[in-house]
């Protein structure tokens, strides 16, 4: 799995607090493509520690034009007046002089309560997540930090204000929520299934052309490089949630000698390839999912297998709701998924499930149109087609249909619930996609770089609370700090832990990290 949404999920519930991921690369050790899809590329380059001094001056020098803007979506911070402006970088490194895109920026001035430290950019996941919207969204949480930082944020490259990725319009995506299904179990399913899956690629390649081969997590941290010369920051500071810890990652390996006071929460296993991933998300939700029932006096496993009965269900009929539209197994799915990011949306499935134990399939389609980014009037954001396109550059060889096939049963074990539908995803989210991939997992070694503190939530679902410990030594030593917070929900911050949200902020206002190995209980 490679869907690591950090802002819609937890709006979804309408709580204010960050989260959301669920989705995957595609790749499978031995079996290369599925002879359908593009024949795996050459790695990456691998820039040095300074290469951002070949590019040209006039984008390493240029001149932000910041003007007052609205904050997105209603997003508020008390006596935050919001900024934006674009960035122009090259479309392809390779080609620092030839064509450039832009890309979208927002910030709110530090209060100048302190000794200005520089500015602080955040990224909030995905991928494919904005964060043109996100920072509003979720700034009030990191009040403390505007004291001595300005607040940044930016929509990488291929998505929403920054050459945003649209793959198919509005009915062709209602259509596909309702048509096809996520975990088929015919050969007639299986054929649209897959069928879908290459109708979307196309239309990436049609409408994104060029762009599709140029949204890498590296290119977006090569990106941040750019940001930080033209901000006026010797080293980068940043705030990376869930995919924002890979993109993180990849810029500490790129520019090990040009990180400042980096931070990861919600960490992405960056040994994992998308199998891998799938896999360490299928445990994460399940074990979230135990936690909601234990936390219920229910047991676990029984619970689980009341819902894989509601499955079984709206697969041979989808269940009524208050509108014209039905609630679908997939959908159902994804409405129960969203509710696991954070133990303040655990009532939401409560009575999601009980609803839907009553026939009216109401509630868990409105938490599903929330993951989606669907609104009322069936308008869908394009957060989901840059995801797809980033996560499928990123990633390297492709799994086959048959190989997803075979590896159900093992995902089924590891998630009597949501087994099923991550398993055929390993297969179908790059099925024929029209652009080679790059890795099979990214490299995020940085020796030499200033520490930097790694952050894992022993409840987190979408990336489970081992990857911190990967990212943290694949760091390297000396380079990883690694924190501990024995809690639920996707990340740390601003969750409720003094402890946590204490050790973060002396961090980044003092420059001071925590003891390797601390461990919150609170």
């Amino acid at each position: 799995m490679q869907r690591f949404v950090r802002s819609a999920a937890l709006a979804a519930a309408g709580v204010l607090v960050a989260g959301l991921a669920t989705g995957c690369g595609s790749s499978d050790e031995g079996d290369g493509s599925d002879g359908k899809g593009p024949s795996a590329t050459a790695p990456e380059p691998r820039p040095e520690p300074d290469a951002s001094s070949t590019l040209p001056a006039a984008l390493t020098t240029q001149k932000l034009d910041w003007g007052r803007c609205k904050a997105p979506e209603g997003g508020s911070t008390p006596g935050a007046e919001w900024q934006c402006s674009a960035l122009k970088v090259p479309l392809d490194y390779a080609k620092p002089d030839g064509e450039t895109i832009k890309i979208a920026l927002i910030r709110a001035r530090s209060t100048g309560e302190g000794d200005r430290i520089g500015s602080l950019l955040f990224n909030f996941g995905g991928p494919g997540g904005s964060g043109v919207s996100g920072l509003p969204s979720f700034a009030d949480s990191y009040d403390a930090l505007r004291e001595r930082y300005d607040l940044v944020s930016f929509d990488p490259r291929g998505v929403a204000g920054s050459e945003g990725v649209r793959c198919r319009d509005d009915e062709a995506t209602q259509a596909a929520e309702e048509k096809v299904d996520l975990t088929p179990d015919t050969p007639a399913e299986e054929k649209a299934y897959f069928q879908d899956a290459a109708e979307f690629g196309a239309g990436c390649a049609r409408t994104a052309k060029k762009l599709i081969e140029h949204v890498s997590t590296v290119e977006a941290a090569r990106d941040m490089d750019v940001l930080r010369q033209v901000l006026g920051d010797t080293k980068l500071h940043y705030f990376g949630v869930s995919y924002g810890t890979e993109l993180g990652g990849t810029y500490a390996h790129l520019f090990p000698r040009r990180v400042g006071r980096l931070v990861f929460d919600a960490v992405v296993d960056p040994s994992a390839d998308s199998i891998g991933h799938a896999e360490n998300q299928a445990r994460g939700f399940q074990r979230a999912l135990d936690n909601y029932f234990r936390s219920r006096g229910q047991d676990p496993e029984a619970g689980s297998a009341k819902i894989a009965k509601l499955f079984e269900r709206l697969d041979a009929k989808p269940m009524r709701t208050s509108g014209d539209r039905k609630l679908t197994e997939s959908l159902a799915s994804t409405g129960i998924l969203v509710t696991l990011y954070s133990k303040q949306t655990w009532p939401a499935l409560t009575r999601g499930l009980a609803d839907a134990e009553k026939g009216d399939g109401s509630a868990l389609l409105q938490l599903a149109d929330a993951y989606n980014e669907r609104d009322p009037s069936g308008h869908y954001s394009t957060q989901s087609h840059s995801q797809r396109a980033i996560s499928c550059l990123d990633a390297k060889a492709r799994t086959s249909p048959e190989s997803a096939k075979k590896r159900l049963d093992r995902f089924r074990d590891l998630s009597p619930v949501f087994g099923t539908f991550l398993g055929w995803d390993t297969a179908g989210w790059c099925h024929q996609w029209p652009v080679a991939g790059l890795h099979d997992s990214p490299e995020v070694s940085a020796p030499g770089a200033d520490p930097i503190l790694v952050v894992g939530n022993t409840g987190d679902p979408a990336t489970p609370y081992e990857g911190a410990r990967k990212m943290a030594d694949e760091l390297g030593k000396d380079v990883g700090v690694h924190l501990t917070w024995k809690g639920e929900g996707h990340g740390a911050y601003g969750n409720g832990s003094d402890c946590v949200d204490g050790a973060i902020n002396t961090y980044l206002l003092k420059g001071t990290p925590p003891k390797n190995n601390k461990t919150c209980t609170s």
